[in-house]
């Protein structure tokens, strides 16, 4: 019988799947299932049917049925096959023809297989398709022409950038348009400020210039030493550089900064195995590129791939030492850290990190000394030494007002606020987080960065009204910067709490004020629908949030959504689906913080 669906068309006689006319792979357990789903379909078909109509007398789990549908859904879609809580499933899809060979192919009869008489062409049909033939390959040829120079004038890279601080203007780097580059200076913007405060300044910028360089370059043993910064709307790409000069410094710079993928990360949300893909060919196509492969090694991490990210530092680590790159073998030995950290190896991580500030301090590299510093403190924490987290988080913030860099400075005491809390130091968690808030002021910084304060001030309280004042706090000093880190973490806990209290009209409030379609509101959406009972609309915000977190490559977003999914008892939610997908994307701290969640779900 042959099934046609959609852009399907499936033999169940030869068990040959195509789509578009090209053939699909299909295991020969999934073509058994799809065929008997499509035999049955508008039936619900139990586990146990199932079991027994395609496995027959083998004795296999019914995590085998599972993984059979969940490959057929990658195939057709998840909507392809729908669950029935404890009854089983039924095949979705509209069969548009379902027929049985006219004559299947070992029965053709012997004059079919002839070839057939020719039919004399009217020669006045010749020469009109001739015409029409010639026609189409002159369109063709002209829609390639125009293609061609809309390829070339689009791979022309446009970026904006501040003049790079840190060295005298006769040092100082000068970019020129050319084939590859439109450059626009800004120099009317203040670098320094613009750095300090960026999540504001970017926004001012954004719509003219959505991507923006910025960079700061320093000296060290006549070597000179570049770290930038490339500002997008939905990503940053950051790296370092050195060389003898600033023509050198430039040249390397441009070289690296030719490569159109980084603009396609900047400038659309990815999802995390979609940049996996992108750095591993870009990294196959420019292999002693190191930022690459940093960013590649990043991503790795990020997807909880530990051991592909620890191959991949070491191939850093040993790139870095044939090139003599010292920034590079101490950015390779920081993130070689941070794997072991994860993995639990806390006494190896420590002793990555001892290395790395070696290497950092052989070319005087301050900001990064700091990060390993505060690398540090976090293992510091783990071993319940509070004296040695203050040691290193009041090094890595001495560090970074060395080094001019107010962020890293501001990040060392704000966090040693919160170790303090955690060790219960009442009277440092205050004086810390007092002295950022000092700071703060002498720096004269943009107003979104006081909204750290009131955050750590909610967390250090204990009466849920005070934490609801905190976080309105943060609110008011994000207006301008709803989207900034301490926002989003403020709706979601205000969230939590006014659905905790039932009070809805201030939770639909605070929805209402939502203006930008992200992952994050779109949470909001699907947990206030879910506290009305609103059924359709909690399974459409849920569903749009899973999307847009996979896509932004929020792995964490897309767990908790996922999570909420299954735990609604909702026929049109693909269970099996959501609950595959925790069980194949779900790291060990993510799993410890939804124990509780997890446990009555048999995840």
């Amino acid at each position: 019988m042959r099934y046609i669906f959609e852009n399907f068309e499936f033999d169940s006689a030869s068990f040959v799947l195509t789509k578009s006319g090209k053939t699909l792979a299909i295991r020969h357990n999934e073509a058994k299932l799809l065929t008997f789903l499509l035999e049955q379909a508008g039936n619900v078909l139990s586990k146990e049917d199932i079991l027994s109509q395609v496995w027959q007398n083998k004795v296999v789990s019914e995590q085998a049925v599972f993984q059979n549908i969940s490959h057929l859904r990658s195939l057709f879609g998840v909507d392809a096959i729908k669950t029935f809580s404890k009854r089983g499933y039924r095949f979705e899809l509209e069969i548009e023809t379902a027929y049985e060979d006219i004559f299947p192919i070992e029965k053709v009869p012997h004059s079919i297989l002839q070839p057939q008489a020719k039919i004399p062409a009217n020669k006045n049909y010749y020469w009109l398709a001739l015409f029409l033939v010639s026609l189409v390959i002159f369109i063709l040829v002209l829609n390639f022409k125009t293609d061609t120079k809309q390829t070339n004038a689009g791979s022309v890279i446009k970026l904006a950038y501040l003049p790079f601080i840190g060295l005298q203007d006769e040092a100082k780097i000068h970019f020129e348009d050319n084939s590859h580059f439109d450059f626009t200076e800004l120099a009317h913007i203040n670098t320094t400020h613009f750095t300090n405060s960026i999540e504001l300044e970017y926004l001012s910028l954004a719509k003219k210039h959505p991507v923006v360089l910025t960079g700061e370059l320093r000296t060290h043993q006549k070597l000179i030493y570049l770290n930038f910064l490339i500002k997008g709307p939905f990503a940053q790409w950051q790296g370092q550089l050195s060389g003898v000069s600033v023509e050198i410094i430039s040249q390397q710079l441009q070289q690296h900064l030719n490569q159109l993928f980084i603009y396609d990360l900047l400038n659309k949300p990815q999802s995390l195995e979609i940049k996996q893909a992108k750095l591993s060919i870009a990294h196959k196509q420019a292999a002693k590129d190191l930022i690459n492969l940093g960013q590649l090694i990043d991503v790795y991490i990020e997807m909880d791939d530990l051991e592909r990210a620890m191959v991949m530092a070491d191939k850093l680590a040993n790139i870095a030492f044939e090139q003599g790159d010292v920034q590079q073998i101490g950015n390779a030995l920081l993130l070689q850290s941070e794997i072991l950290t994860r993995k639990h190896l806390y006494d190896l991580s420590s002793h990555k990190l001892t290395l790395a500030i070696k290497e950092f301090k052989k070319i005087n590299d301050l900001k990064r000394q700091a990060d390993a510093l505060f690398v540090q403190s976090w293992l510091d924490h783990q071993r319940d030494d509070y004296a040695a987290v203050k040691k290193s988080l009041l090094k890595s913030a001495k560090l970074s007002f060395d080094a001019t860099d107010i962020t890293r400075e501001l990040d060392a005491l704000t966090y040693l606020s919160v170790m303090a809390h955690k060790h219960h130091q009442e009277n440092d968690k205050y004086l810390y987080l007092q002295q950022a808030e000092n700071k703060m002021k002498a720096y004269q910084l943009a107003t979104y960065h006081f909204a750290v304060v009131p955050f750590h001030y909610a967390i250090f309280s204990k009466k849920p009204s005070d934490k609801e004042l905190h976080y309105k706090h943060v609110l008011e000093f994000t207006v301008l910067t709803p989207e900034h880190w301490t926002a989003q973490n403020s709706r979601r806990r205000l969230m939590k709490h006014y659905i905790k209290q039932e009070r809805l009209e201030e939770a639909q409030v605070l929805v209402d004020s939502l203006t930008t379609d992200n992952p994050q509101n779109s949470f909001l959406k699907t947990v206030l629908a879910q506290a009305k009972k609103q059924s359709d609309v909690f399974n459409s915000y849920a569903k749009r949030t899973f999307e847009q977190a996979r896509l932004a490559g929020n792995k964490e977003l897309s767990l908790d959504v996922a999570l909420l999914l299954c735990s609604e008892p909702n026929s049109l939610i693909n269970y099996d689906f959501y609950s595959q997908y925790i069980h194949e994307n779900s790291t060990k701290q993510w799993r410890k913080n939804n124990e509780t969640k997890l446990l009555p779900l048999n995840l």
